[in-house]
C-alpha cells in the first residue's frame, strides 16, 4: 500500500506564505481513551483539490474541525493557511469555508434571509453588495425569495456552498456535500469546486463517490483515525501493488462469500455483471480462485485495479480503533 506521509523535515514546515496551505502533523483527538484521530499529517498545497476518503466514523470529520478551529486538537502542530493551528484560530476561521453534511442554514428563512444572516455574523461591509454578489455567483438570484426549507437536496447543497463562499475563503473544508443530490447537480458542484481552485483556493472535500475521488488532484485516505496513503489517483493504485481478477458470468453471487474469507484475499467487489477480485499476493490469490476458475460457465482475467479495489483492500488491512482489543490498551 502507499505508505502514509511521514513527519515532514525541519526545514520543510509551513510557514506564511508557503506552497502549503495545510501542513499539520501529529495530529490526534480521542473520545473516551480511544483516538478517532491518531497521529495524522497532513499537507494539502494551495489551489489544490484533495479528496478526503474513508469508511464512516474513520475521522474526516473530526479532522476538518480541528483545521478550521471547531475542535481543539489533543496533540499535534503545524500551520492552516500559513497560521498555527491552535494559536490563530480566530484568523484561521475567517479564511475558511466549512461546509457540513448535515444542512445547517435556517428552514424558515429566505435564500436571501439565510445569506443576510451569514454576512451579518461575518460582519462583512457593503452586506447587500456581498449578499446580491454571491447570490449571483451561485445562480441563486431567482429563487432568493425561496424559504431554505422548501428546496430540493440540489439546492439546499447550493445555497450551502454560497453561505460558506459569503466571506471569500481561500480554504473550503467541505464534508461529504454531495450525499443524497442527484447526479446533475453533482457534476454542477464539482465544476464549481474547479473554477475555485483555478483562482487559488484550496478545497479539502470528503467523499464515498469514486467518480468523484478521480476528479480530484490528489487523494487522502483514512481508516479508523489512521492514515494509510496518499497521492494522486495512479500513485495509490500503483503503490497499492495488488494483483486482481476479473470474472463475469451468471450466479456469481455464490462464490462472494467463500471468496471473501479466502487466504489472501483482500477484496471482493461487485461491478455490474462482473467481480474483482484483489489481493497482494500472487500466489494466494491464485490458489484462491483456482477452483472457480475450474468451474465452466464464467469468463475469467487479469485486470488493473481501480481505486474501489484499493480503498476495499485498505479497510480489509486497518485495524478498527474501537475494536475491544484496542480500547482495552
Amino acid at each position: 500500500m502507499t505508505p502514509a506521509p511521514g513527519r515532514p523535515e525541519p526545514d520543510d514546515a509551513a510557514s506564511p506564505g508557503s506552497a502549503w496551505a495545510i501542513d499539520v502533523r501529529g495530529l490526534t483527538k480521542r473520545y473516551g481513551g480511544r483516538a478517532v484521530v491518531d497521529d495524522v499529517a497532513l499537507r494539502v498545497r494551495t489551489g489544490r483539490i484533495c479528496g478526503f476518503l474513508g469508511p464512516n466514523g474513520s475521522g474526516k470529520t473530526t479532522t476538518m474541525r480541528m483545521l478550521c478551529g471547531l475542535l481543539k486538537p489533543d496533540a499535534g502542530e503545524g500551520h492552516c493557511l500559513g497560521l498555527a493551528l491552535g494559536t490563530h484560530t480566530d484568523e484561521i476561521r475567517r479564511q475558511v469555508g466549512y461546509m457540513t453534511q448535515k444542512f445547517g442554514l435556517y428552514d424558515d428563512l429566505s435564500i436571501r434571509e439565510n445569506l443576510d444572516f451569514i454576512a451579518r455574523l461575518y460582519e462583512l461591509p457593503k452586506r447587500r453588495n456581498a449578499v446580491d454578489r454571491t447570490l449571483e455567483r451561485l445562480g441563486l438570484s431567482q429563487r432568493q425569495k425561496q424559504l431554505a426549507g422548501s428546496l430540493s437536496g440540489g439546492w439546499k447543497q447550493r445555497l450551502a456552498l454560497a453561505a460558506c463562499l459569503m466571506h471569500e475563503p481561500r480554504l473550503l473544508l467541505l464534508d461529504e456535500p454531495t450525499a443524497g443530490v442527484d447526479p446533475k447537480a453533482r457534476r454542477d458542484f464539482w465544476d464549481q469546486i474547479h473554477a475555485l481552485a483555478a483562482q487559488g483556493v484550496t478545497v479539502l472535500v470528503s467523499t464515498h463517490y469514486m467518480d468523484e475521488a478521480e476528479r480530484c488532484h490528489e487523494l487522502i485516505y483514512i481508516a479508523y483515525g489512521k492514515l494509510l496513503a496518499r497521492g494522486t489517483e495512479r500513485e495509490i493504485v500503483s503503490g497499492a501493488g495488488l494483483k486482481v481478477w476479473s470474472v463475469q458470468g451468471t450466479a456469481l453471487a455464490a462464490m462472494i462469500e467463500p471468496l471473501k474469507r479466502a487466504p489472501g484475499v483482500l477484496s471482493v467487489a461487485a461491478f455490474g455483471n462482473k467481480l474483482h477480485i484483489a489481493g497482494q499476493d500472487e500466489a494466494l490469490l491464485d490458489a484462491a480462485t483456482a477452483p472457480w476458475r475450474a468451474s465452466a460457465g464464467f469468463t475469467w482475467e487479469r485486470t488493473e485495479a481501480n481505486l474501489e479495489d484499493v480503498f476495499i483492500s485498505l479497510i480489509a488491512t486497518a485495524k478498527d480503533n474501537f475494536a475491544p482489543e484496542v480500547a482495552a490498551r
